[in-house]
Order: structure tokens, then sequence, then C-alpha cells
């Protein structure tokens, strides 16, 4: 679990993102990253029920996710929100296979430090 103060929990700090955000989409999921004016990196995760209606996937993806970028955050830089939104066909993908996708997502951002 992430700190609280690495998350992203309000509907308008979400709205802001998506207004304001760079986005990388790619076939398993979307990266929208836009600047804040805090010390560090939060992260929002959306996984709606169409990639499953069992909660105990969805949880789990989510799980997953914010292990891969709380792995990241440190190779970040500083002052991003950044909201991972999910698509279906990442039920059929393995943990490897997510981890490449989100670290080519940042990349592409250009959110990696240096």
């Amino acid at each position: 679990m992430l700190p609280k103060n690495k998350r992203i929990r309000l509907n308008k700090d979400f709205d802001h993102t998506f207004k304001t955000g760079q986005s990388f989409y790619g076939q398993i999921l979307g990266i929208k990253a836009a600047k804040n004016i805090l010390p560090g990196n939060r992260l929002g995760i959306i996984i709606n029920t169409k990639v499953s209606k069992k909660a105990v996937v969805r949880n789990r993806l989510k799980r997953q996710i914010r292990e891969i970028v709380k792995k990241e955050f440190s190779l970040l830089t500083t002052g991003h929100d950044l909201v991972i939104i999910v698509f279906p066909p990442i039920i059929d993908k393995n943990f490897l296979e997510i981890t490449a996708v989100i670290k080519t997502g940042l990349k592409r951002l250009g959110l990696y430090k240096g």
C-alpha cells in the first residue's frame, strides 16, 4: 500500500490530471501525467468493471500496478500526478509484461530523472 500522501484520492485531482496532463496509451493501459505543486509524486489507478466483474481480479491488478510504480518512484522526477487507466486486455498479461508497458509509458512521458 502506498502512503496516503502518495495517492490521488479526490475527484478534482483526477479531473486536473485528465485535463492538463500528458498521456501515453498502450494496448493494456494508459498513463496520464500532470505537474503538481507538491514535493513528491502521487498515483491514482482506474480499473473499470469492464476489465473484470470480479473484485478479486481488479484488486490483484491494482496491487501489481502499485508495486511496479512504487519501485519506479525513486527514479522519477518529482512533482507529478500519475493516473493509470487499465484496459480489459491486461487480464491475459503477466507481471513482467505489465512492468514493461508501464516503464515504456513513463519513459515516453519523460518522467525519468536525467
